[in-house]
This record gives structure tokens, sequence and C-alpha cells, in this order.
């Protein structure tokens, strides 16, 4: 059975960081695609940050580059969301996620995962 368990989220100020971590078990990891998606009230879930366990490539929401930095422990099976220079937008929930159909970090973060974590709240305050 696949589990995905995220941790990590909480309330932050504006221009503060936290860092989000994911854990998994249940399939092969480093033949994966994960991803961190979000998900802000009223609106649609939408990729982050997605990378590839077997090749280290990665894939950025446009309005988190620079900022958000995503990074996997192939060694214990997870994977971690840095978080900088928050901003107030950037509040969401945000979800672990994991691809085994081989879609890439960019397909995966476009076009969905095919196991998810409950998720994480972050909030950060203005």
């Amino acid at each position: 059975e696949v589990q995905v368990v995220e941790s990590g989220g909480g309330l932050v100020q504006a221009g503060g960081s936290l860092r989000l971590s994911c854990a998994t078990s249940g399939f092969t990891f480093d033949e994966s695609g994960i991803g961190w998606f979000r998900q802000a009230p009223g609106k649609e879930r939408v990729g982050v940050a997605c990378i590839s366990t077997s090749d280290g490539s990665t894939y950025y929401l446009d309005s988190v580059k620079g900022r958000f930095t995503i990074s996997t422990d192939n060694a214990k099976n997870t994977v971690s969301l840095q978080m900088n220079t928050l901003k107030p937008e950037d509040t969401a929930v945000y979800y672990c996620a994991v691809d085994r159909s081989g879609l890439g970090p960019e397909g995966g973060c476009r076009y969905g995962m095919d196991y998810w974590g409950k998720g994480t709240l972050v909030t950060v305050s203005s």
C-alpha cells in the first residue's frame, strides 16, 4: 500500500521560511516522480514543484521559482520543499503526491499524480 504523509506546515509571517517534508512508502521510490501541489481557498489545486527521483530533474511553478526548492532523500524515501521569502499568496493546503506513470516532473505537475497525501496547511500572514 502506497503511503504519503506530509508534515511541516504552519503559520509564518511574510518574508519568512518553512520546510515541508513528505514521508513515503509502498513503492519503488527511486523510480518515481514526486511533487508538491497546493490549493488555496476557492481555487484549483496546482502543481508547485515536482522532481524525478531517478535523475533529479525538476519543474517549478513560475511564481515560486527562486524561492522554493524541492529535494529528495532517496535513502529515507522522503521529499522536502524548502520555501523561502514566503508571501501571503502562498497560503494554501500543500499536498505531496507520487507519480508512478512516468510523466516526468513537468508532466506530473501539470497533469496530476497517482497517489496523494492528505495535505498540510501553510498560512502566510502579511
